[in-house]
């Protein structure tokens, strides 16, 4: 039997975007992801496997605080999230994903842009890699990156979530 070191509470949550999977260790949001994504599997076993974690399916206060929040959002009366995060990857997707937590609220960045605010304007793809591999859907907002052309770009969550996401941001 193995003897891990933490657990992982699972919860989902039905948005008006889709299914999200919301995860938190301790009490912090580890996870939140679209279920019917391809790569949340991937980013829960990555989960597990970097926090040395079991996963149950369970609420916790920070999944619960989550939603509550995403709903505030999802109605247009939350701007900023206040939920303490603990992304898990490499030295680069985080500086990337620090990165995106700096794009304003309504406002948009491309990919070339936030290559450069980290001092990596050559790293354009690898940046791509980096913000695809986010596990924190929204709370950190990789919706808000988009082609240098103004087109929006592949998202997790799909296209239409993208745009609806930068619709509930434009309107405020």
């Amino acid at each position: 039997m193995k003897n891990y070191k933490h657990t992982i509470n699972l919860q989902y949550y039905h948005s008006p975007c889709g299914e999200l999977v919301l995860a938190s260790v301790g009490d912090e949001l580890c996870l939140c992801d679209w279920k019917d994504n391809p790569c949340a599997e991937r980013n829960i076993r990555r989960l597990v496997s970097c926090l040395n974690a079991e996963l149950k399916i369970e609420t916790s206060h920070v999944s619960n605080e989550t939603r509550r929040q995403l709903e505030e959002y999802f109605a247009g009366n939350r701007k900023v999230f206040s939920i303490p995060l603990h992304p898990v990857g490499t030295d680069f997707q985080l500086q990337v994903w620090k990165a995106l937590l700096n794009i304003p609220y309504g406002a948009t960045r491309s990919y070339k842009q936030i290559a450069t605010s980290i001092g990596r304007p050559e790293a354009v793809r690898a940046v791509a890699r980096a913000i695809g591999a986010n596990g924190i859907s929204i709370l950190i907002p990789c919706h808000r990156v988009i082609g240098s052309n103004r087109s929006l770009t592949g998202y997790a969550g799909g296209l239409e979530a993208k745009r609806l996401l930068l619709e509930i941001e434009k309107n405020e």
